[in-house]
């Protein structure tokens, strides 16, 4: 079966940004590869040459297929024939990419993750699940979709985009202001009889669920993330893992305005462009890893002091809204 990496590079400028180190990574990992890159994206013009050349680029018209979220739940139309591994725009990619599909082979419609029964997740699933004579939903981050083109695929999405237009009669909660892509997913998998593949921390994780220490090198392929555990104040009780190792890193939120995502893209960019040296890697912890670091820590020092002087300072707009 023919292989694809489907992305989407959609609205504000960032997006298109944070896709060129999503396929930097992947250039990086895979210089020899049958395996077709698709981006979909309104702004091909912002695209490097160097990028541009070496993927497939599907053009779309502004909001064509709706804002946000949405536009993930029209992969079935974009997906080529076989396998395609759709990956959020803000992830980074630690390594080759063949065993995931091997895992992924033979299901329709797949994502990483496990079940959940009742509670909170963007609505009250139990009373969801009462009203759609289903038992649980898959529970997942989308920051991965698999797919196999076919029948049951376009059934599957073509459900979720109806679903989508009962987002709040179902009773779901929006995510910031909009219908959130898994959920609606999640219903329309196990409406269509779709199954997860069981997340065990080795596809992908993201530096919220694991807000302890890591070590991450794209070049060198290591990521090792750390949730620690209670009663730490970072220890994430929803996540079920303590230590994971993932193929796939997801900078979900504004952590790709931290220095960990902008430090690793900068290490592909010179890297893919023969600059990367020991010395250029010395000057680029410098200038954004400790730069970083002391800003940071500045910030824990002396916030007590600038919050009894002046009060809490606004929040500040994520550059993704």
């Amino acid at each position: 079966m023919k292989k694809n990496i489907l992305s989407i590079a959609t609205g504000k400028t960032v997006y298109v940004d944070m896709a060129i180190n999503l396929i930097r990574s992947f250039l990086w990992w895979h210089p020899h590869t049958s395996i077709n890159f698709q981006l979909v994206t309104d702004q091909p013009w912002l695209l490097p040459d160097e990028i541009k050349n070496k993927i497939e680029v599907i053009k779309i018209q502004i909001n064509q297929y709706g804002n946000g979220f949405s536009t993930k739940l029209h992969l079935d139309k974009f997906a080529k024939d076989g396998q395609t591994l759709f990956i959020d725009s803000d992830c980074l990619i630690f390594g080759p990419l063949e065993p995931l599909f091997e895992k992924f082979k033979g299901h329709t419609v797949s994502v990483v993750g496990d079940y959940i029964k009742d509670g909170e997740w963007f609505g009250d699933v139990k009373k969801i699940c009462a009203s759609h004579k289903i038992d649980k939903l898959p529970k997942f981050n989308g920051g991965i979709y698999y797919l196999e083109k076919g029948d049951l695929a376009t059934k599957l999405y073509r459900d979720a985009r109806m679903i989508e237009q009962r987002y709040d009669e179902i009773g779901f909660i929006r995510l910031r202001n909009q219908p959130n892509d898994e959920v609606i997913m999640a219903l329309s998998m196990q409406l269509n009889n779709q199954k997860p593949i069981i997340d065990d921390g080795s596809i992908m994780s993201d530096l919220q669920a694991c807000q302890g220490s890591y070590n991450l090198d794209v070049i060198n392929g290591k990521a090792n993330l750390y949730n620690p555990p209670y009663p730490n104040p970072k220890y994430q009780k929803w996540y079920p893992f303590e230590r994971v190792s993932p193929l796939i890193v997801h900078f979900l939120g504004d952590y790709t305005s931290d220095y960990p995502y902008k430090l690793e893209s900068y290490k592909l960019n010179l890297a893919l462009s023969g600059k990367l040296s020991p010395l250029s890697i010395i000057s680029i912890n410098v200038k954004i890893k400790y730069v970083s670091q002391f800003r940071i820590f500045l910030k824990n020092t002396f916030r007590p002091i600038y919050r009894k002087l002046f009060g809490l300072r606004t929040i500040k707009a994520s550059e993704r809204n």
